[in-house]
């Protein structure tokens, strides 16, 4: 596979990834990673600094799909939809067109049930994605938040 398929796919997951949180097809998101995974939703300061603390932290698709149960039974929150926008993609290491690290940026905004929209998240995408199956998995994907404040809501997958 040459580069610039490499860079197709990945946008076309990252696509697929948005779609399916932002149409509320939850229950199809741990589909996006493989067994074992990383998914982590961290503020770039404790990334920049090493500091494993984040506000989720999921090691396996099990938890993954336990998050989306736990949201769809047992969570009680405003109900609400993202819109998200990716870009700036870049792929960051493509020595192991099997395995490679990609970055993008995106933002969340978040639409309310009376109707009000706001941004809710800004930052970037960090993903080490296999490429070695019949379709492209993360193994990890890392949510790296950018703003300084973070609703206490933060129930849907970003």
């Amino acid at each position: 596979m040459e580069l610039r398929d490499v860079h197709f796919t990945v946008e076309q997951l990252n696509t697929a990834y948005v779609r399916c949180i932002d149409n509320d097809r939850l229950e199809e998101w741990p589909g996006f990673f493989a067994e074992e995974c990383l998914y982590q939703i961290i503020s770039s300061d404790n990334f920049e600094r090493g500091l494993p603390l984040g506000l989720v932290y999921a090691d396996s698709k099990a938890m993954l799909e336990d998050r989306v149960t736990a949201l769809r039974q047992a969570n009680i929150y405003e109900p609400q939809t993202y819109r998200h926008l990716v870009s700036s993609l870049v792929i960051s290491d493509a020595s192991d067109l099997e395995r490679v690290r990609a970055e993008a940026h995106y933002l969340v905004v978040r639409t309310m049930q009376a109707g009000e929209s706001g941004v809710f998240s800004v930052g970037r995408y960090a993903d080490v994605i296999d490429l070695t199956g019949e379709k492209p998995l993360f193994r990890e994907r890392r949510v790296i938040f950018d703003n300084e404040r973070v609703d206490t809501l933060l129930a849907i997958p970003i």
